[in-house]
């Protein structure tokens, strides 16, 4: 079973109420598993857009930064207990590969916004992706993943 960010496979759970649809991951759903960590952390839907201050996703797992949203509010819980949350059930289904939002203040696996709300990106990851690659899970975003790449990890599981 492969981890997939719920927004790529059509669920509208983005902070807008919106979805990430993405057309090849969307053909494979069936060999996936959607998760939303934000939604699992309990922010509701529509809410307010939000970025790491101070540092990624690894420096706030340690408690060195924090997740706010653009009204200010300080959410650094929600995006924990998510994360924990979608950890639990990677463990209980022993998951190893995810293909998580890019960017995303959760799933980012490379880059994040820059905490500035202005569009600009930095190297990092998102909470929720930090703490899977911690724990030994393969991390990737929709813009790493080809269909040649997709088949190999599917075909990996089936043959589990």
């Amino acid at each position: 079973m492969i981890l997939i960010s719920a927004c790529l496979l059509g669920n509208k759970v983005k902070y807008n109420g919106e979805a990430n649809d993405n057309a090849l991951l969307m053909r494979y759903g069936r060999y996936m598993t959607a998760i939303c960590p934000e939604c699992l952390g309990g922010l509701p839907i529509p809410r307010p857009p939000a970025e790491l201050q101070d540092g990624d996703g690894q420096a706030v797992l340690k408690g060195d930064a924090y997740v706010m949203n653009k009204d200010g509010g300080i959410i650094t819980d929600n995006f924990i207990a998510g994360a924990q949350k979608v950890l639990e059930f990677v463990k209980k289904h022993r998951i190893r590969v995810a293909i998580l939002k890019a960017n995303s203040p959760s799933c980012g696996n490379a880059m994040i916004y820059d905490g500035k709300f202005n569009g600009n990106k930095i190297e990092g990851q998102g909470v929720t992706a930090a703490l899977l690659a911690q724990h030994g899970v393969k991390v990737y975003s929709e813009k790493d993943i080809d269909e040649d790449t997709l088949q190999k990890l599917i075909a990996m599981y089936r043959e589990e």
